[in-house]
């Protein structure tokens, strides 16, 4: 299947998807959505990175996702508005009140938080860093919260209060580092990590939400030098600013409409980051269907290589080549790495960018029943490359990841309804970070 660069039928909002494809998404969204009903604890709201057992920690970014998608849940009938008021006003609560200090044993510091954290103290797990990506994803789901609760009873005002205390409270200028960049994170006792957000990748909500800060805002010069890294390829005949794993082109646009708006890159490529993300979706299937490492069952149905689970690590002779397998890695095209293994919730959360090649994509799971043991989506990644030759037919990831899930689920809505992404064009913090950082023209011309 070939799509045009610039045809998605579904960049005009006005138009509307048929009821096939309403049930069908629908039907995804409700089932994924349970990831968010059991793998959380309802007394701070702390929602597990994976379904591991008891004993494996809460991620924040997926706590984010959730206060995303509790909104989504009341407006599609999946779970009461007072159960969606009541968990997100213990998962404000909690952060509010959380220990931010330098004890290693703290929740967050200067208003950022550790990646994991133990899902019954909230302390820091793991001998993780503070994350500066985590805690941006943890914020854009509470300033979904602020955007949605609006009523006049106490509850709802609290939850706007808390929500804006806590965006309020990240110091991101502490978080700049070398040549402007913000850091990665930080670790108590050994400092700041020496990786810093550059080049193409997830951190364009980062860098939005501190440029937007009325209390710590970070200068445009670190949006500028972030951009100033950019990589542009032409692939397959296709241009794009190039980065390999399809989630980098999805994880910021969860929440951020970039239809029609652009920056200065963006301007000079006469494209806007919805436009290029189709694009990287295109590339992406067209790499399946080519299938240069020739994997079996890569086509037109079989693509979406990203950040996964994985049946690694280790190596195995499959039809005749020596096959290098991964566990959890950043899979990316053309340049790998690939192994084989495919996340069909990178491509749903593709939906938006490329309806015409992502519903067929999703239909076909489904009839794959990637659903294993429980019934909570799609299964994050599968191979049928690992069990080949072997009596397997493939290889499902025994998990599933509240990162994966809530990609899935909210750009389904944004597909079907607009819903997140008209939440947060109305939010004011957004658009002083999008305005500072250069961007202009589409709905930021709108009061």
């Amino acid at each position: 299947m070939r799509s045009n660069p610039r045809s998605n039928p579904r960049s005009n909002p006005s138009s509307e998807p048929a009821d096939a494809e309403r049930e069908l998404l629908t039907a995804l969204q409700r089932a994924s959505f349970d990831y968010f009903v059991t793998e959380v604890n309802p007394a701070n709201g702390l929602v597990r990175d994976k379904t591991a057992g008891a004993g494996w920690p809460a991620s924040i970014a997926a706590t984010g996702m959730a206060l995303t998608c509790y909104p989504i849940a009341v407006e599609r009938g999946f779970m009461p508005r007072a159960e969606a008021l009541a968990r997100t006003l213990a998962t404000l609560r909690f952060f509010a009140a959380s220990e931010q200090s330098e004890s290693p044993t703290a929740t967050g510091y200067k208003g950022f938080y550790y990646h994991f954290l133990d899902m019954g103290t909230g302390a820091r797990a793991r001998d993780c860093e503070l994350s500066s990506i985590d805690t941006a994803l943890l914020i854009a789901g509470v300033l979904v919260a602020v955007a949605y609760f609006t009523g006049d009873s106490d509850d709802e005002q609290e939850i706007r209060t808390l929500g804006d205390l806590l965006y309020r409270r990240v110091d991101w200028q502490w978080m700049r580092r070398r040549k402007r960049l913000l850091c990665h994170g930080w670790k108590p006792g050994k400092g700041f990590l020496r990786w810093h957000w550059e080049g193409y990748d997830e951190a364009l909500i980062l860098y939005l939400l501190a440029l937007g800060s009325p209390t710590y805002p970070i200068e445009r010069d670190s949006y500028d030098a972030w951009a100033a890294s950019y990589e542009w390829k032409t692939i397959y005949g296709i241009e794009y600013l190039y980065a390999g794993p399809l989630f980098i082109h999805q994880m910021s646009h969860v929440w951020l409409d970039t239809r029609g708006i652009r920056d200065q890159a963006m301007r000079a490529h006469d494209l806007d980051y919805f436009e290029n993300s189709r694009r990287a979706t295109l590339v992406q299937q067209r790499y399946a269907i080519e299938n240069p490492l020739g994997f079996p069952d890569y086509d037109a149905l079989h693509w979406g290589i990203s950040a996964c689970d994985g049946p690694g690590p280790g190596t195995r002779k499959i039809g005749g080549v020596q096959r290098k397998f991964y566990d959890y890695i950043a899979r990316g095209v053309p340049y790998g790495p690939d192994d084989g293994t495919l996340a069909p919730w990178a491509v749903a959360a593709s939906l938006p960018f490329a309806p015409e090649i992502v519903l067929p994509t999703i239909a076909h799971h489904q009839a794959m029943d990637l659903h294993e043991d429980r019934a909570c989506g799609f299964k994050p990644s599968y191979s049928t490359v690992f069990h080949r030759g072997r009596g397997g037919v493939r290889w499902v990831s025994p998990y599933h990841f509240g990162i994966d899930k809530g990609p899935a689920i909210i750009m389904a809505d944004n597909y079907l309804h607009d819903f997140v992404w008209r939440l947060m064009r109305g939010n004011a913090y957004l658009r002083t970070g999008l305005q500072r950082a250069g961007f202009d023209g589409g709905w930021l011309q709108s009061p």
